[in-house]
């Protein structure tokens, strides 16, 4: 095959929002992750510098992605713990299904649940 066959081919565009429900769809499935907690700050919503979806806030420089996830946790998790699971699981997921380099993930911890939350 032709290696300069694929640089012909066009260009493949990822919208931002596919970013924040990858994230989203991972931090869901992190033991210990009860809700993506939706506070954050409205002064970056009204401005448009990140993406934002539910709990989720994600932003693109020089093509590496920076994510910012806020959550409510399960009351007896190890909080650290959860926090770099889900860093990594985050990190892993970006770069396996859209193959963009992450710089950072950074975990919020909004909150702990109580009993009836969980």
């Amino acid at each position: 095959m032709d290696e300069n066959l694929s640089e012909d081919l066009g260009r493949v565009t990822i919208a931002p929002n596919v970013l924040v429900t990858i994230v989203q769809k991972t931090a869901g499935s992190i033991q210990g992750v009860v809700e993506l907690h939706d506070g954050l700050p409205g002064v970056k919503r009204l401005l448009g510098l990140h993406t934002v979806g539910e709990g989720v806030e994600v932003s693109v420089l020089n093509d590496q992605v920076i994510v910012d996830v806020h959550l409510i946790a399960r009351r007896g998790v190890d909080l650290l713990q959860m926090g770099w699971q889900l860093q990594h699981e985050v990190t892993r997921a970006i770069e396996d299904i859209v193959g963009m380099e992450v710089q950072e993930v950074n975990v919020h911890v909004e909150d702990v649940a109580t009993e009836l939350q969980s």
